[in-house]
């Protein structure tokens, strides 16, 4: 089973950070991703830009309406997501909580299978 692994936190603790914190909690999260990708059972990991480069197309009274900025006002931002290929939930449950260990921002991260929609039949 595919498994999507999104990643919340607040987004002005992780933009708080200095350079050499935020290049020491990236190497902590490759550490943990690395032995994943080594299995071949991690697929896409993406880290986003914050929630200030996000452009939102929302349907107002059945008009299209392109705003700045993110989805809604929350106090966590989605900040990135893991593809990870895993035998059951138990073991998207455990990537999940390596993540959280070494990753001192706190928030959250939710766990969700994946059904893979590829109509045109390209791999992917």
């Amino acid at each position: 089973m595919l498994y999507a692994i999104l990643c919340y936190a607040s987004e002005d603790v992780v933009s708080s950070w200095s350079k050499a914190q935020d290049d020491e909690v990236m190497a902590n999260l490759l550490n943990v991703q690395d032995k994943y990708a080594k299995a071949g059972r991690l697929g896409p990991v993406a880290r986003l830009l914050p929630t200030t480069a996000a452009t939102t197309l929302r349907k107002v009274k059945g008009e299209s309406v392109v705003i700045d900025g993110p989805f809604a006002e929350t106090k966590e931002q989605f900040l990135g997501f893991y593809t990870l290929e895993c035998a059951d939930l138990d073991e998207a449950v455990e990537f999940a909580r390596e993540l959280s260990e070494v990753n001192p921002s706190g928030g959250s991260y939710e766990i969700r299978p994946v059904s893979v929609f590829n109509p045109t039949g390209v791999a992917l």
